[in-house]
């Protein structure tokens, strides 16, 4: 076992570390306040290769590994997690999705520009009654022969305005189930789509969450991601892998605070001493570094497995649920170690409190993890 990073690691870790100090914590207070949408950041973050970390260079893609991705992901999500979750949406859901399942035709009209930055995706499985429960789809995508007629509304939607290309996941045989599920690709400027208004969140501020409306959208044939039916297989292979992405996010909101509350506590002073020299505080931040090393290892253990082409399902499931509670643990104690000062924005650590709690929530809840991993180490 070797748990040291290459140097091409190290130097992917210290190019987002670097980007998201120059370019990411310059207005990310404001961007908060404001639900403004890092386009400028998002932007920049393309140029880079950021948002096709893993696709291959033979579809404008960057050709690294998920061990790249975790270390990028951590770096971008200690200073804005709005901007990270667009990256985990357009990483882990759109274009690896795209790339595993799409044809080779659907990979060069909708790859190659995802992947290098020209354009963002959207991936759509939530409904107003159909989030943990996915497989009560709503939204209808009825076969007219040589295209689809897609009907209904999906909602909490990342990237709902920003995104050009969505990927839509829709029933076509009801009397099927789950298994008369079909994933679409669907361009945002077809007739017949209506974007809501932004979401108004607790945290993520910046990033764009909307819900997406369908009325008799015509979507040809060839937009079919799969077989017919293979709708919500895709659906949850390519979640699995988004839980490495928001498991990471969740890794760095906590030691995005960490990091914070470490460096506070070496400059107040209490009782005639740095906060640091209190026992209080020193377990404090004792406990957040062996929290926030372990959720490393098993974001970085989800990786590996997905780079060793085993399955994931477990160990990405076990980083989701153990990096988001570490999120919302850590941040609340940053705050506490910050005290009144810890309450106002100007600190940001607030900001990350705020943040990590939809780490619990999307791609999966806490209590869905547990379903899964309780479900694998029972057999």
């Amino acid at each position: 076992m070797d748990f040291q990073l290459t140097e091409e690691h190290l130097m992917i870790q210290k190019a987002a570390r670097d980007f998201a100090i120059s370019e990411l914590l310059p207005g990310v207070i404001e961007r908060d306040e404001h639900q403004k949408f890092p386009t400028e950041q998002i932007k920049k973050l393309g140029e880079l290769g950021f948002l096709g970390m893993m696709v291959s260079p033979k579809y404008g893609g960057a050709g690294l590994d998920a061990i790249s991705y975790v270390l990028a992901m951590e770096e971008i999500s200690k200073i804005d997690a709005s901007a990270s979750v667009v990256m985990s949406v357009n990483n882990s859901l759109v274009c690896w999705g795209l790339e595993t399942f799409g044809t080779e035709e659907q990979k060069q009209k909708y790859l190659v520009p995802l992947a290098s930055g020209q354009i963002i995706g959207a991936f759509m499985l939530s409904e107003p009654e159909a989030g943990s429960d996915a497989t009560s789809q709503r939204t209808t995508a009825e076969d007219k022969g040589d295209h689809y007629l897609l009907n209904g509304t999906k909602n909490w939607i990342t990237n709902g305005n920003s995104a050009s290309v969505y990927l839509v996941m829709a029933q076509t045989h009801p009397e099927k189930g789950s298994k008369g599920i079909n994933a679409l690709i669907v361009e945002k400027n077809m007739p017949g789509i209506t974007i809501g208004a932004k979401e108004n969140k607790l945290g993520i501020r910046g990033s764009d969450t909307h819900s997406v409306m369908f009325q008799d959208v015509i979507v040809p044939k060839e937009n079919r991601i799969g077989e017919d039916g293979f709708g919500f297989k895709f659906a949850m292979k390519t979640l699995a892998g988004g839980r490495i992405g928001i498991a990471s996010q969740a890794l760095g909101i906590a030691s995005g605070a960490y990091e914070l509350a470490l460096k506070y506590s070496k400059e107040r002073k209490a009782f005639g001493k740095e906060i640091s020299q209190h026992q209080a505080i020193q377990f404090k931040l004792a406990d957040m570094a062996t929290r926030i090393e372990a959720a490393r290892l098993l974001c970085l253990k989800a990786a590996y497995d997905k780079d060793q082409h085993r399955d994931y399902t477990l160990s990405s499931s076990m980083a989701k649920v153990f990096a988001s509670e570490t999120a919302m643990w850590v941040t609340t104690e940053a705050v506490q170690v910050h005290g009144g000062y810890g309450y106002v924005k100007e600190y940001h650590v607030e900001r990350l409190m705020r943040d990590a709690k939809i780490t619990q929530i999307y791609e999966g809840t806490s209590e869905v993890q547990r379903i899964v991993i309780s479900r694998a180490i029972l057999g």
